[in-house]
């Protein structure tokens, strides 16, 4: 299964679609610190979409502090040091969480079976995130042997 798709129907720019998922991908621990984002070039063709949109989701996350481009190397994913204040990432998490408030409420969906999907979700990740730092511990430990 790749790590990026697209949805052409869903209505959100592809450059978003993408954005959001390599941002995912780096809360989850599929993507690690350090590690390098695909080439532009290839892709753009495995997701058949033209190189412009997968340069402007790659400049859209550089310009969030998400990666960093090292000319000659690519992209790469860097430490999760944000480089917004905290006034200003509370700011941005309150959009995001209103959006789905009212998602959930267009859904019908309760205020508890909401909370705790969000539980559930937070959960998810902090698991995901102990487990690729297990994995990356576990390739730079020495093994030893009996």
């Amino acid at each position: 299964m790749p790590l990026f798709t697209v949805d052409f129907k869903s209505g959100k720019p592809v450059y978003l679609q993408l954005v959001d998922q390599i941002r995912y991908a780096a809360a989850s621990g599929a993507l690690r610190t350090g590690e390098s984002l695909p080439s532009i070039r290839p892709l753009a063709e495995e997701l058949r979409v033209n190189r412009n949109t997968v340069a402007k989701a790659y400049a859209e996350l550089e310009n969030q502090g998400v990666i960093e481009t090292l000319p000659g190397k690519g992209c790469f994913l860097k430490e999760n040091n944000s480089p917004f204040t905290r006034s200003v990432r509370q700011k941005l998490l309150v959009t995001e969480i209103d959006e789905a408030v009212v998602t959930a409420h267009h859904l019908q969906v309760d205020g508890d079976t909401f909370l705790s999907l969000v539980k559930e979700r937070l959960e998810h990740f902090e698991r995901k995130a102990a487990e690729a730092s297990d994995k990356s511990v576990a390739k730079t430990s020495p093994r030893r042997i009996p």
